[in-house]
């Protein structure tokens, strides 16, 4: 069983709504799997309400270097250095990834890399590969955005999750998309040709073409957030039997292992 929580569903710039970013529970035996899903500058005190427990959490994907993806691991490491944290903390991301963190935190507390009292793994995770950590299959894909963006698939017990980032649908993340249960994916905008981000209609149809059987909408544009809600029931309709949802913080999905 996974269970999937929606910490925030906005965009950068959003005053109403936290920056997109996903907490993963894989509940299996006696040590569950804690995951979270970018980590933008609105993004930990959504996380400390949910997981008040310096220990709990296990790993970090940072889908890009823009801020309201990465810019809240400063808070979060020394948060957990404050409160005693010493488990290992895994951090996955595309190449560059120990570089942009530590430039981060060096930039907010600088000197504090050092001080940490618990020890962080840097994983790397690009295209073409298959990285097991926590039992988890972990995939990445090129999307397409302004700054490098991987979209990732988690694979674990027969569940897959897809998720986006930002960025527009491509042939590769369409691929790796195939056959998920759950589809994240960035929708700023309804429709159209938009550089470099997704849309509603465009996460829709990737999602169905993938054979998905839920597609998450996040990160949409806060003035367009209306405009979605108000369609609402035009998208379900063209979503057809595919479950569309357009979560709230701290709205939560549990996910069951496909079973043939």
């Amino acid at each position: 069983m996974i269970e999937v929580i929606f910490l925030g569903v906005g965009e950068a710039f959003d005053e109403q709504f936290p920056n997109t970013s996903i907490l993963i529970r894989h509940k299996t035996g006696t040590s569950p799997v804690t995951l979270l899903l970018d980590c933008g500058f609105t993004a930990p005190p959504q996380f400390w309400k949910e997981v008040p427990e310096a220990d709990r959490l296990d790993g970090i994907w940072i889908s890009h270097f823009h801020g309201d993806h990465y810019f809240g691991l400063p808070a979060l490491l020394v948060r957990f250095w404050e409160e005693g944290r010493t488990k290992i903390l895994t951090l996955l991301g595309h190449k560059g990834i120990e570089t942009f963190v530590r430039q981060a935190l060096d930039l907010a507390y600088p000197g504090f890399y050092e001080r940490l009292a618990f020890p962080i793994r840097f994983v790397e995770v690009e295209p073409g590969q298959e990285v097991q950590v926590f039992g988890i299959t972990f995939q990445a894909a090129e999307n397409s955005h302004p700054q490098r963006d991987l979209a990732l698939r988690i694979d674990v017990r027969q569940t897959a999750i897809y998720y986006s980032g930002d960025g527009r649908p491509t042939p590769e993340g369409m691929a790796l998309a195939q056959g998920s249960q759950l589809v994240i994916h960035e929708a700023f905008l309804t429709e159209g040709d938009v550089p470099g981000h997704g849309t509603v209609t465009g996460a829709i149809d990737m999602a169905r073409k993938c054979g998905a059987s839920r597609l998450a909408l996040v990160h949409i544009q806060r003035k367009v957030r209306r405009q979605v809600m108000e369609r609402i029931q035009e998208f379900e309709e063209m979503a057809r039997s595919l479950s569309l949802i357009v979560p709230e913080p701290g709205d939560k999905i549990t996910l069951y292992p496909n079973v043939a």
